[in-house]
């Protein structure tokens, strides 16, 4: 990996990899997760909702325009964010970029564009993949262009790792980077009093933006836990379809044969 981009080649990617492409000539990037047989797992909004940065004519969406070399490209679960695509329908003609993992802050630092790299570690490559298939079939809850996007379904497949402070910012280092760098201009307003020079306010700047980068991110941050992905939806007071299935049946209400009486007795299980 280079200091200025992440580019990878085709065949030089894995199952497990967490990687990403830019959209809207380079405006934002859109991860996943590669699970092998040219498929990648990924989050996005629900097909009745929309974000920021991505609408419902995406590609993604392939109930207007159905892929044509997979037929299961774009399977999702209804009203769920996770998506299946292939490869080609992930990146949309855009070039792959592979996320780094167990980075040196130093390297971290040098990194000016946030949503490229974390000093968390990865864990092994099937566990990566069991998460992402696991959450294809249970959903990742809400979408959140801030605090639970897509490059922040990639880094908890990767590490497993979740905030705990849900009022803060995600584990996205793209919405770090959004709000980091006005808080850095900000911050830095009044030291031009101080530095006439423009480029010793620029450098101030810089460095303040960097650094707010880095205190959030996952590698770092002590407000994180990690969550097993079958604990997700507990953890997180999330509904997936089969704890929805059961909790039904435990409220379905059945007649006691075994009492006697004027009235039927409804007996909930419970």
């Amino acid at each position: 990996m280079g200091l200025l981009t992440n580019k990878v080649l085709r065949h030089e990617i894995k199952p497990g990899d967490h990687i990403y492409t830019y959209r809207a000539v380079f405006a934002y990037s859109h991860h996943g997760i590669f699970v092998g047989g040219s498929k990648v797992v990924h989050f996005r909004p629900a097909r009745n909702l929309k974000s920021i940065t991505e609408t419902s004519s995406d590609l993604d969406d392939q109930t207007s325009d159905p892929c044509p070399t997979f037929p299961d490209c774009g399977f999702r679960q209804p009203n769920s964010g996770v998506v299946l695509s292939c490869l080609d329908c992930f990146l949309r003609n855009g070039s792959i970029y592979c996320f780094e993992y167990g980075v040196s802050p130093s390297v971290f630092l040098t990194k000016i564009r946030g949503g490229t790299c974390t000093t968390a570690l990865s864990d092994p490559p099937e566990t990566v993949i069991h998460r992402a298939m696991y959450l294809l079939q249970n959903g990742f809850g809400n979408y959140n262009v801030f605090q639970n996007n897509c490059e922040d379904f990639a880094l908890y497949c990767r590490t497993g790792l979740l905030i705990v402070d849900k009022q803060g910012v995600g584990r996205s280092g793209q919405a770090s980077s959004i709000i980091g760098a006005p808080l850095a201009a900000m911050l830095s307003s009044p030291l031009k009093l101080l530095m006439p020079s423009p480029v010793g306010v620029a450098t101030v700047t810089a460095g303040m933006y960097c650094m707010s980068r880095y205190a959030t991110d996952i590698g770092v941050r002590s407000d994180v836990i990690k969550v097993g992905v079958e604990d997700l939806a507990v953890n997180l007071g999330w509904h997936c379809p089969d704890q929805m299935q059961e909790e039904e049946e435990e409220e379905e209400e059945v007649v006691d044969p075994g009492v006697e009486t004027s009235d039927t007795q409804i007996t909930t299980v419970r």
